[in-house]
Formats: structure tokens, C-alpha cells, sequence
């Protein structure tokens, strides 16, 4: 099997309604680059990746058209950590982490999809196949919302199924986000997990004062409260605050996965496959983050998301992301009763309605 051709597109797309958190602001749309790998066995692999507004998108499509392409047709694609490890040597100088890394994530999905579909597997069985059901929360991008709107959005999100939420805090005073999740977890009452998430909006010392603050509110973890390559901060933020931490969507390699999980500074890793690496780097955290005792969950592209969290023991929630693309898609996730299940179809199951998607490109 040969890759005959790879095609990139990007495209703009516009959120069905604003979003907000406390580092991007508001978020009208995000981009999303896609490949899709023709092999001359007729089997097309696809990947893609994201970003927050247009920011760095059309330099992630060139690198994979100009840099990780030809490389990939150059070579085997059954032999994906071969393929990866020629991508990261041809990208080395300019890349470990940024463009570099969410252009070669997109990649490295195509060619585990192509894999699995030539193996007539889905891609969680291929994986390791432990658990097809995955628990998921919803994850709300919503810390502009007034206090009425997002117990609307919550109690939605409860009638649509999901039976762990996540909120946004960090807003301009901290007394606001304990009134706020106060009234989320009266709301939720008292046993459905509530995950509450700061996007790198504090201080180390406001970070723990914060932690310690919502404890009384039973939050299952408090995400990215600092700057993603502070790691001293994120053992401090574990050891002296009261909730355990969840981070890693904004780390880009192995590498800082291994520093921040062997230092102790998140209790939940959260790599995300479309910036991480790909699928080949987020296996390799989740098999780092059992050696170390700890569990594995995710951030964004719920759809790829579900089959990865499916293939490993170790598995947390998996984040429903605002940013979803069921527009687009041919077979939208589904969740009943607080689960998805991971597809059953060769590959990683996601097929995209390009006349839908067609509209939107750039």
C-alpha cells in the first residue's frame, strides 16, 4: 500500500453562538485543516486539527502540503512510527511543538485511520479495544454567559443526556466564580461530577487561593489554572490547593507530558490528538499516565477522542467540546445516559459531509 496523493483544505467555521473563556475572550469560529491520504488500494485515510479563530491555520495546511506530504508518499503507510519519526526529523529545527506539532497531528490521524481501515478494524479495537462505552461531559465555553443562561445551558446539557458538566471560572473576581459554581452544583446536585476550568488565567498563589475556595463544591478537577510550562506552579497548585488538576491541551510533545506527570502536576493529563502529535504521541501519554498510576481523559475533537479514550484501561471522561462539528459530520457522536460508544466502522469512524464542510473553506 502507497499513498498516491494527500489533499489539505481549511476552513473557517462559524460557532452557532459566541463563546468565551478568560484567555481567547470571545470565540465566533475556529479553523480546521483537513488531510486526507489516497492510498492506490482505493482507501483514503482522514485527519485534521483545529485552531482557536484562523491564528496559524493556513501555516499548519502548508506545512502538511509542502513539508509532511511528500514524506508520507515517500514511505510505508502501514508503518506509521516510522512515518512519524521522519515527520518529526524533517520538522525538528522548527518544530518541537507550535504549527509543527498540530500539522503532524493531522497526519499521523490519517495514517492510523488508513491503517485501520486497511486492517478492516476500528480504530479503538486496533488500539487496544478495552471499552467501547466512554463516559463524557459536557464542556461549556461559557464564562460570559449571565448566571440564568448557564444554568439554561446546564440543565440542557443534563435533558441531552450528560451527566458530568464542566464550566469556565476566572473572571474578573473570584468571588464571582464561587456564587457561580455555587449555583452549577446546587443546580446539579449532589453527585454528578462538576469540573470547572480556568484556561491559564492565574497566578500560582491565585490559583490555589481559588482551589481551596470551590473545594466545598465537590469539583472533580480544576483545569489549566497556570501557564502550561510552569511546572513547579502546577505541583504547587497541587499540593497546597484543595482540588486535584487537570492539564496538557496546551502541551505539544511527549516530552512535556513526561515533566509535567513525573513532577506531579496534574492528577488528570489531557493531551489533545489533534495538537499533541497525533494518535501515535496521545497513546504514548496515556500509557505514561498508567505506569504513573493516574487516568487519561481529553480535550476537543470528541469525534476522534471517543475511539482513544475506548482503547485504553485507564480512561477518564471524554470532553464534548464546543467546538464540535456535527454539522459536518456524517455520523454525529451520541450520548446517552452520561456515555458515547466509540464507532464500529473500520477506521476511527468519522466521515465528513464535504458539501456541508465545502462551504466553509478557505
Amino acid at each position: 500500500m502507497r499513498i498516491e496523493r494527500a489533499e489539505t483544505q481549511c476552513f473557517d467555521i462559524p460557532l452557532p453562538e459566541a463563546l468565551s473563556d478568560s484567555t481567547h475572550g470571545t470565540i465566533r469560529s475556529f479553523a480546521v485543516v483537513t488531510v486526507r491520504l489516497q492510498a492506490d488500494n482505493g482507501l483514503a485515510g482522514l485527519g485534521y486539527t483545529y485552531t482557536v479563530g484562523t491564528a496559524g491555520a493556513a501555516a499548519v495546511a502548508n506545512l502538511i502540503e509542502r513539508d509532511l506530504a511528500p514524506i508520507v508518499r515517500a514511505g510505508d503507510p502501514r508503518r506509521v512510527a516510522a512515518q512519524w519519526d521522519a515527520m518529526w526529523r524533517a520538522t525538528h529545527y522548527v518544530g518541537r511543538g507550535g504549527p509543527a506539532s498540530f500539522a503532524m497531528s493531522a497526519v499521523d490521524i490519517a495514517l492510523w485511520d488508513l491503517k485501520a481501515k486497511a486492517l478492516q478494524e476500528p480504530l479503538w479495537r486496533l488500539l487496544g479495544g478495552h471499552d467501547r462505552r466512554v463516559r463524557a461531559y459536557a464542556g461549556g465555553i461559557d464564562l460570559a454567559l449571565p448566571l440564568a443562561e448557564l444554568e439554561r445551558q446546564t440543565r440542557r446539557n443534563v435533558e441531552r443526556g450528560f451527566r458530568a458538566i464542566k464550566m469556565k471560572v476566572g473572571r474578573a473576581r473570584l468571588r464571582e466564580d464561587v456564587e457561580r459554581v455555587a449555583a452549577v452544583r446546587k443546580l446539579l446536585g449532589p453527585d454528578l461530577p462538576l469540573m470547572v476550568d480556568a484556561n491559564m488565567k492565574w497566578s500560582v498563589p491565585e490559583a490555589i487561593r481559588a482551589s481551596r475556595a470551590l473545594a466545598e463544591f465537590e469539583v472533580y478537577w480544576l483545569e489549566e489554572p497556570t501557564a502550561p510550562n510552569d511546572v513547579a506552579g502546577h505541583v504547587r497548585i497541587q499540593r497546597e490547593g484543595s482540588l486535584p488538576v487537570a492539564a496538557g491541551e496546551n502541551l505539544h510533545t511527549l516530552e512535556e507530558f513526561a515533566a509535567l506527570l513525573r513532577a506531579g502536576g496534574a492528577a488528570f493529563p489531557e493531551p489533545d490528538v489533534s495538537n499533541c502529535g497525533g494518535v501515535t504521541v496521545w497513546m504514548k501519554v496515556a500509557r505514561l499516565a498508567e505506569a504513573l498510576n493516574l487516568p487519561v481523559t481529553s480535550h476537543g475533537v470528541h469525534d476522534l477522542h471517543v475511539s482513544l479514550l475506548a482503547a485504553v484501561p485507564n480512561a477518564s471522561f471524554l470532553e464534548v467540546h464546543g467546538f464540535g462539528l456535527e454539522r459536518f459530520l456524517k455520523h454525529p457522536l451520541e450520548i446517552a445516559e452520561g456515555h458515547a460508544e466509540a464507532p464500529d466502522r473500520p477506521g476511527h469512524g468519522v466521515d465528513f459531509d464535504w458539501d456541508a464542510l465545502g462551504r466553509h473553506r478557505v
